[in-house]
């Protein structure tokens, strides 16, 4: 497992929960080079006098090197904690998206705000619709299978789609993507109600036109 140590001083904002390690707080990164080198793995970080600091994602080729998983030296990062992490996002946004239209888009995963560094989901049309998933970090983009899984468990919506930024997973070194990773491709135009307004909107690229 690589071993991230933190330069004395820099670790005051992971003690403050900052979830972020840029390249800069970095004093060294120990591990076999094939590991340092695979984007999205799992890396214990430590401070200068090799205290735990964390668990995170590393990746060599991004600004932001480390995304942290967990402060908690007891939580393995396994695919029990991506299944967690999933479920209890979904459980948050559940009220949102029970009582959401059809029409409407509801973010069911947001990110750092849900364990999840780097995911953003949004659903559309409830179990019969969407998932349309953007893997912004390379954390979770290691993780994907295991997160579409834990997706169509918990919410019983039988297509997801992954949808690519280019500029962000360029920036992560990531191969710039777009498909179905389960069930069917979204049409090229759903009607989308937001805020009152009625619009077309292109699922696969995020694209809002006005209504023909």
């Amino acid at each position: 497992m690589l071993i991230i140590t933190i330069k004395q001083g820099k670790e005051k904002s992971l003690l403050a929960g900052e979830p972020w390690i840029y390249a800069s707080a970095i004093e060294r990164v120990d591990g076999k080079p094939n590991e340092k080198m695979k984007a999205g793995g799992t890396a214990v970080v430590q401070s200068s006098s090799t205290r735990f600091l964390a668990r995170a994602a590393y990746n060599a080729k991004s600004q932001i090197r480390a995304r942290v998983w967990t402060f908690d030296e007891a939580e393995p990062i396994d695919h029990a904690l991506i299944k967690r992490r999933v479920q209890a996002a979904l459980a948050r946004s559940a009220q949102k998206a029970g009582s959401a239209r059809r029409d409407q888009l509801v973010r069911l995963v947001d990110a750092e705000a849900d364990g999840l560094p780097g995911l953003l989901v949004d659903g559309f049309g409830g179990r019969d619709g969407y998932l349309v998933c953007e893997f912004n970090a390379a954390g979770v983009d290691a993780w994907k299978v295991a997160i579409v899984q834990a997706l169509l468990a918990g919410t019983g919506c039988k297509n997801v789609y992954e949808r690519a930024d280019d500029l962000v997973r360029k920036g992560e070194g990531l191969p710039v993507v777009f498909g179905a990773l389960a069930g069917e491709e979204p049409p090229d135009e759903v009607v989308l109600s937001e805020n009152g307004v009625r619009v077309a909107l292109d699922l696969k690229t995020n694209e809002r036109f006005p209504l023909r």
